[in-house]
Parts: C-alpha cells; sequence; structure tokens
C-alpha cells in the first residue's frame, strides 16, 4: 500500500465541515409544549395591517413564527445532547434562508458561492486523477486552491493505526505502535502510538503556529497538535450556526460564570487568526515601557523583540492602506472627522483591496495571512513536521531528573471509531499555546502546582453602539445605497480619543465589529417579538461600532468553560466614556436613528429631536451600569492567566517562555501576558512566540551538539565520561602523563578556576583543541600565547573584561533571573570567554555547546594565524 505524505486523503479534506449535525430530541411532551410557548413569545407570528403598502418578503417574516419555522424542535435537540450553542440555521437546499431577503442580507459571500461551486466541479472531474504521476506546479497550486495549503502536512487519525503510523514515518517520525493482540483501551501508560520528535507544539494559532513554523524551518522534526478541525477554502460554509460549531471554542457560546461577558475564542487550525477580523497592530510603546519598567521585562525592549515584531508583519504582509472602506468603518471615520476625534488606519495582515466582511467565518481565499497561511505553510513545506487536527492534549509529561522536573512529552486524546483513544509524543522540548482560556487547564492537569496558573486573566471587555442609516433614493448621499453593514473590511479604522496612552496608559480604543445576522440578533436588546423583528429588517444598513477597554480587573481560569472575571470601577468609567464619544460620532456621520445594547431598548431619531434631547439621551445612555447584566460585554481577547515574569511567585513563565516549575516546557500563546495589552493582541503574540522560538531553538541546538560531544567528537575512551568530576580527573591524568603533541601555537588559559563549579566549559574546550587538534597549551602565560580564553565564571567574567578596559557596554548586563547575556558571547575584542556566563542564565546548568563552539572559532583564528 502507498501512503499519500500527509494522509489526509482528499476525499476526507472534501467532506471535513460538509455534515450537518442532527440532534435526537428527548424532551418530553410537557416540555416540548413550555419550549414552543417560550420560542414563540420571542419570536411571535405578529399581524401586519397595511399588508398592501408592504413588501411581501417582510409581511411574511412578520407571520412567521419560531413554531412554524421548527425552532423548538430544533432548540429541543440540542438542549437534549449539548446546550453549547443554542442558535442554528435554517435555510434551504440552495443554502438560502428564507428571512434573508427581509432583512437584506445576502448569506455566504456571492462571489464565495461561485467560486464554490467551481471548485466542486474541479474536485468531481479530478477524483480519478489523484493516481496520475509527475503533477506539476500548476497541479500542486491547484490542489492548494482546492484543499488548502496545508493539505500535504495533515494526518488523519481516523485511519487505522498502522497506516498513520506509516505516514508519521514518512515524515521522519519514529513511531512504536501498541501491538494489536492488547484488547484493552489505550491510556497514557499504555498508548496506541508512541511518536518522538525535536518539538511537540500544542495549538496552532497565532502562538502556537509561529514557532512551529520558526522550528520546523530551522530543521527540526516538529509535530502540532490541533484540538479543532481543519476548515480548507473549499468547504467553508461563511454562515455563521456551522462556523461557530466547527472553528470556535465551546460552538461560539462561552461566557463567564455570572453570564457578565460573552466570550469568542477559536477552535481550529489557525486558531483565532483564522477568524479574527484582521488587525496587526504592534505592541504599543506604553506597553512595553511598562512591562519593561514596571515588570523588569528587560525583554521588551530588547533589539529581539522589536526585531521578531518587524519578521513577524513581514511575514504576514502587514499594511495599512486601503481601497475602499466598508459601511461600519465609513461612519467611524465621517464621525470622528466631523468631531475632530483622533482616527487612523489599523495596519492589516490583508490587503489594500481586501473589501469581504466574512473573515470572522473564515477566510475564502486566503488573502487574510493568518498562521495557516503563512507560519503552518513553512512548517509544511519544510518537509519534516506534521500537523495532527482533531487531537487534544490532555496532559504534559514531565519525569524528575537530578533536582528538577523536565518535560518529556505530551499525552494526547481523539476520537477513533467511536471511542476514545489516547496516543503519546516523546519530545526534546514541548510548547503549550492553547490560548489563554486552555492552557492553564492542561498545566494543571498535568501536575504543575504554581499558584499564578489561571489567575490574572484579562479580557479586553467591550460594548457597544449602534446607528441606523436608511437607503436613500438621491444618488449623490451618503453613505452609498450599496453599502451594507456586513461587507468590506471588518477594522480599517480606529480612534483612540479616550485611550489614555499618554498617561496611565489604561484606557480604551473605538473599533468597528463584525456581525452577521446571528450575533446582531443576540446583541440586540430584546423588547417585544415585534420590536425585534423591526430592529432585523434595519439589520443591513445599522452601524455598530465598540469601545475596548484595556481593563486593569481580572479574572480566574477554572476551566475552558468555567471563568470568573470581575471588572473593575475604572474599567466600566472607559467603556462609559468609550460609549458616549460613539453615539457622538454615530449622530456626527449621519445617522438617522441611535440607540445602545442596554435591555430598555431605548433609540433617539437624531433627525427628529433637540440638541436638549440629543444631551439628554447620551448622558443617560453612556452613564447606565455595565456590571449589572443590563448590557451584554463581549471579549474575542483573552490574555494573562499564565503571565510571564521574573519572580516565580507572581508569573508562570520566565522571559523566555519557560515554565518555572518544568524545564523545557514553553507557553507561546497570550496566557503569558503580563497585562492586558489594549490593542489586538495579534501581532504581539506573535512576536513574543518569535522570541520564545529562539530560546528553544538554542536549547535545541544545545541537545544537538551534546549528543554529538557524547557519540562523535570525543574519542571513543572518553564518551561516557563526559560530564562530571570523572572526566577532569580522567583529563588531568592524561596531563600528567604528557600524552599530548606538541605544537608551536599556545593558549594561555586565565585563570585555573573552580574545577568542580564550572571548570567543565573550559576543558571541553581545550581538551577538544588539544587532544582533538594537538594544540600545546600552557596554564599561565609565557608571552607566547596568540589567544586568551577566559572561564572565570558568570560573577567573575564581567568584571574582569571591565578591569582590562573592554568598552563593551552589555558587559555585565547577566544577572537577570532568566535574562540572557548580550555581551559575554563569541568573540569581544580578540578575546574568547568560555564560562557559564556565557549562556542565558545560570539556572539551566553547564552546557558544553557553547564551548565546542567557541572552540571552533578559535581554531579557526589559530589556524589563521600559522598561515
Amino acid at each position: 500500500m502507498v501512503v499519500e505524505l500527509g494522509s489526509i486523503d482528499k476525499e476526507t479534506l472534501q467532506l471535513w465541515g460538509e455534515e450537518n449535525h442532527c440532534y435526537v430530541n428527548s424532551l418530553s411532551s410537557q416540555e416540548m409544549e413550555s419550549l414552543s410557548a417560550l420560542c414563540d413569545t420571542f419570536l411571535p407570528a405578529v399581524d401586519v395591517k397595511q399588508a398592501a403598502a408592504i413588501d411581501k418578503d417582510i409581511a411574511d417574516f412578520f407571520r412567521a413564527s419560531a413554531s412554524a419555522a421548527g425552532t423548538p424542535e430544533r432548540l429541543g435537540g440540542l438542549m437534549s445532547e449539548r446546550l453549547k450553542h443554542p442558535k442554528k440555521w435554517l435555510v434551504n437546499e440552495k443554502n438560502e434562508n428564507l428571512s434573508w431577503k427581509a432583512i437584506g442580507y445576502k448569506g455566504p459571500d456571492p462571489e464565495f458561492k461561485t467560486k464554490s461551486m467551481q471548485r466542486k466541479t474541479l474536485r468531481n472531474e479530478g477524483l480519478n486523477d489523484d493516481d496520475d504521476e509527475g503533477q506539476n506546479d500548476d497541479g500542486h497550486e491547484e490542489e492548494a486552491e482546492l484543499y488548502g495549503p496545508l493539505y500535504k502536512g495533515l494526518i488523519n487519525m481516523q485511519l487505522p493505526r498502522n497506516i498513520v503510523a506509516d505516514s508519521l514515518r514518512q515524515v521522519g517520525f519514529p513511531v512504536s505502535v501498541r501491538n494489536k493482540r492488547n484488547a484493552a483501551p489505550s491510556s497514557i501508560a499504555s498508548p496506541s502510538l508512541v511518536i518522538k520528535c525535536d518539538a511537540v507544539v500544542v495549538g496552532s494559532g497565532s502562538g502556537g503556529g509561529v514557532i512551529a513554523g520558526v522550528l520546523a524551518k530551522a530543521g527540526y522534526k516538529v509535530l502540532v497538535l490541533e484540538k479543532g478541525s481543519y476548515c480548507a477554502r473549499s468547504n467553508l460554509s461563511l454562515l455563521e450556526g456551522k462556523t461557530m460549531d466547527q472553528m470556535y471554542l465551546a460552538g461560539g457560546m462561552l461566557a463567564t460564570d455570572d453570564m457578565g461577558v460573552i466570550l469568542l475564542a477559536g477552535s481550529t487550525v489557525g486558531g483565532g487568526s483564522t477568524i479574527n477580523w484582521s488587525a496587526s497592530i504592534k505592541t504599543p510603546k506604553h506597553v512595553a515601557n511598562e512591562w519593561c519598567d514596571e515588570y523588569e521585562l528587560k525583554l521588551f525592549e530588547s533589539d529581539l523583540y522589536k526585531e521578531a515584531m518587524e519578521v513577524v508583519c513581514e511575514r504576514m504582509g502587514v499594511q495599512s492602506e486601503v481601497e475602499e472602506e466598508g459601511f461600519n468603518n465609513a461612519v467611524l471615520r465621517r464621525g470622528c472627522k466631523e468631531l475632530g476625534y483622533p482616527v487612523n488606519n489599523i495596519p492589516r495582515n490583508s490587503p489594500p483591496d481586501h473589501y469581504c466582511g466574512w473573515c470572522c467565518l473564515g477566510c475564502k481565499d486566503g488573502s487574510k495571512k493568518g498562521t495557516s497561511e503563512t507560519w503552518l505553510v513553512d512548517l509544511v513545506n519544510s518537509g519534516n513536521s506534521a500537523i495532527l487536527p482533531g487531537c487534544e492534549a490532555i496532559e504534559v509529561l514531565h519525569k524528575k531528573r537530578r533536582d528538577r522536573n523536565v518535560a518529556t512529552g505530551v499525552a494526547f486524546e481523539f476520537q477513533y471509531m467511536g471511542a476514545k483513544d489516547i496516543c503519546v509524543v516523546e519530545s526534546k522540548v514541548t510548547i503549550v499555546a492553547c490560548g489563554a482560556l486552555s492552557t492553564p487547564n492542561l498545566l494543571k492537569r498535568s501536575g504543575l502546582k504554581n499558584a499564578n496558573i489561571g489567575k490574572n486573566l484579562h479580557l479586553h471587555p467591550v460594548t457597544m453602539a449602534w446607528g441606523y442609516f436608511p437607503k436613500t433614493s438621491s444618488s449623490g448621499e451618503w453613505p452609498e445605497e450599496k453599502k451594507t453593514s456586513y461587507e468590506g473590511g471588518i477594522m480599517t479604522a480606529m480612534s483612540t480619543t479616550v485611550g489614555n496612552f499618554g498617561k496611565s496608559g489604561y484606557g480604551a480604543v473605538i473599533q468597528t465589529p463584525a456581525l452577521h445576522p446571528g450575533m446582531f440578533s443576540s446583541l440586540m436588546p430584546w423588547v417585544s417579538g415585534a420590536d425585534i423583528k423591526l430592529r432585523m429588517c434595519k439589520f443591513s444598513r445599522t452601524a455598530h461600532i465598540f469601545v475596548l477597554a484595556r481593563d486593569q480587573g481580572s479574572g480566574t481560569v477554572n476551566s475552558p468553560y468555567s471563568i470568573s472575571y470581575q471588572m473593575e470601577a475604572m474599567d466600566e468609567e472607559n467603556l462609559k466614556k468609550g460609549i458616549e464619544k460613539i453615539l457622538r460620532i454615530l449622530a456626527a456621520a449621519g445617522a438617522e436613528e441611535i440607540g445602545t445594547h442596554h435591555c430598555k431598548g431605548k433609540i433617539i431619531n437624531v433627525k427628529k429631536a433637540s440638541s436638549e434631547e440629543f444631551e439628554r439621551f447620551v448622558k443617560e445612555e453612556s452613564s447606565r451600569p455595565l456590571r449589572d447584566l443590563s448590557t451584554p460585554l463581549s471579549s474575542a481577547h483573552q490574555m494573562g492567566s499564565c503571565r510571564m515574569g521574573i519572580d516565580p511567585k507572581t508569573s508562570v513563565v520566565n522571559q523566555m517562555g519557560e515554565t518555572w516549575g518544568v524545564e523545557g516546557l514553553y507557553l507561546a500563546d497570550t496566557s503569558v501576558f503580563p497585562t492586558a495589552l489594549g490593542v489586538n493582541p495579534m501581532v504581539t503574540v506573535q512576536a513574543i512566540a518569535y522570541c520564545t522560538a529562539q530560546s528553544v531553538l538554542d536549547v535545541l541546538r544545545r541537545k544537538k551538539m551534546k549528543s554529538l560531544l557524547r557519540f562523535k567528537c570525543v574519542p571513543k575512551s572518553f564518551r561516557s565520561v563526559i560530564d562530571g568530576q570523572d572526566f577532569i580527573k580522567l583529563h588531568l591524568n592524561r596531563l600528567r602523563r604528557n600524552q599530548l603533541r606538541p605544537q608551536p601555537l599556545s593558549l594561555r588559559f586565565e585563570p585555573w578556576c573552580n574545577v568542580v563549579t564550572f571548570s567543565l566549559f573550559a576543558w571541553i574546550l581545550l581538551f577538544h583543541l588539544m587532544l582533538v587538534q594537538g594544540i600545546d597549551f600552557w596554564r599561565q602565560g609565557s608571552g607566547r600565547e596568540q589567544v586568551t580564553i577566559i572561564a572565570r565564571g558568570i560573577l567573575s567574567t564581567p568584571s574582569l573584561l571591565k578591569r582590562s578596559d573592554l568598552k563593551n557596554q552589555n558587559i555585565g548586563i547577566i544577572r537577570e533571573p532568566d535574562g540572557r547575556d548580550m555581551g559575554c558571547r563569541g568573540t569581544v575584542f580578540g578575546r574568547y570567554k568560555c564560562c557559564s556566563s556565557c549562556i542565558r542564565c545560570e539556572s539551566y546548568g553547564h552546557r558544553p555547546g557553547y564551548c565546542y563552539c567557541t572552540a571552533q572559532s578559535v581554531l579557526e583564528v589559530l589556524k589563521g594565524k600559522e598561515e
């Protein structure tokens, strides 16, 4: 049997996401009677008078009731099986909802529907050509367009175990399969598969995708575990109901324990970057300064972090131009300019002509450059890594080695033939990037005891106001009649009029959302059945603008589905200030009616109201409390639940992203943010993940070098004693026996130092030079030495260099508990250092890899001098 690389067969990719979910209704007749009454209360049949003067579609929409549409039966099925997503789609055989025309909604992007039909035709014609040999580049491009750019790197875990194992082996992963005669259910102790790799990454979003792509591109074998499924462009539905079920955590129906904040988070290959709104804003300077100065995280003022932001923005194609602005953003920009409020273009990871509006339901053509279109493509193109969709990590594995815990891999589970199957990944390093809502739970299940895990959760709470702009018959009127609230770039304009950037940095920004009918109807206040239908009829010309607070209040992640959160009074005040500004912006832009989402549902007709009435309305609506559940709050950014810091008493990870409790376990998602960010977090989390990737690369290189030293670079008699005092003693004996080959070149080792504490570095360097290359050395200077090696240790080396009049400003800046030395590495003015100060932190212990690399540099210099 020939197994195609990636093992995701194309027929499976075609079917992923296409099936409809059917729920069995187990409610009793009495329960269904009550449910029907409730449904018809919220969506009753409304008698329409003067029917002749009303459009037939609108009249039919008003006369329809929830019972007539079959809503109680569908809701009963959902309540019976899983109460996660009570909204359900009702479409005909053409994927058209019977109410769309009445509310002015086109459904899925018409252009996408046309392309989708063309793809299906191409797919049906191409199914019989899969076995053709010698596909050209054009063929691969067509397959990428049809099945998505990641299809060759996906592993279908629904295939038999031996086929899955063969697919993984083709990529280069060593895999062992459990004996078929073992009929017991799989477990962590007895998994169905054991996969070995260099790095396992849990999560494929903005954090996990970046670090996986960087490691894979560097040549390491990386396995990505993703709980969600992969939705290729060809099988996107661009329908709210299906997409919520397929691509959002908990089907898009997740909230804090008190129902105070609705939470939206991605759960698909590519994570939040697949369904976010494109905003790609760099870490604000005042936030980076706060993290650096108040939290003593020097990473955020380093050149590495600045480089990281540039690299990730370039990889995503971030730019700020916009050719045509959508309805909501045009309203925001016009209103701000009329009032003199600051308004700026939002940098985005999409091109200037990207006029969509459905990006929150998946990118139809790949022009939005999330991780599934960028970093994960790098991973797949490396040819040495793979992605396992539909696989949920259940435990990070770690063992006690000497005096600390060391991560050894991950156990994960997935549904296979109606039951849960468990596999294990054994890795050199482990990266967790499940998101701020899921990462804490995985760490707790894995036995990590840090008291900060799950705490300090920030949500960027959001509240909105709306303005209705009726269509006009005049061609010169603004906004144009063709504009609708759900089309165009989701985010292209932003105002910082209440940002407070120049003072405390804790204010709010004003932006625009993506609201399709389902989300629109759930946020709009329900006053009566007739009122909600009137509001829905105005859907396509109702602009929404929201205010997002950089919250000082925080919460706790008890589990992915249990989140407690308390907003502070200052955060509430910032949101109120934002609502006041938004109402004025909407009125200044020309809205006929304006209102908020407060449960009373008050509306004012701006065109008819006096200035006093308008001011009274704005004051009343913007002063309403926001912490009493009377106004829905939302959150699309969750962060800080495993924050970064310099002290394990107040943080979960150090500046390199490594957990304090387990060596080799890194976090690379928004959970590591020290505080709320205040703007859209995609660039910041990618930049942090890129920096973490550099730390992981250093670790993997050291492990590789240690392996080379153990098995290749040291004479056979020494390979079993590469570490510890035996190594030192053995070479001292060889020195005493004068078993060296003298050469005219010499080294000065300055000074002898403590043999046990850190001279292992110097000995590996020196004996590589002497025993392998045949170079002589004197412990004390003879005046004939041609290079100097300093190995005084992390405390003494910097002071010696300073006393020697070396002026490098980075010398001595090394004593951060988890920082890296920027000045004691490699060559500085012709002197070579080889000691524990050349590694990132003394807590790593003693690594021979750096010294071996330094030895190569020294040898090159000596050979040059000899010539």
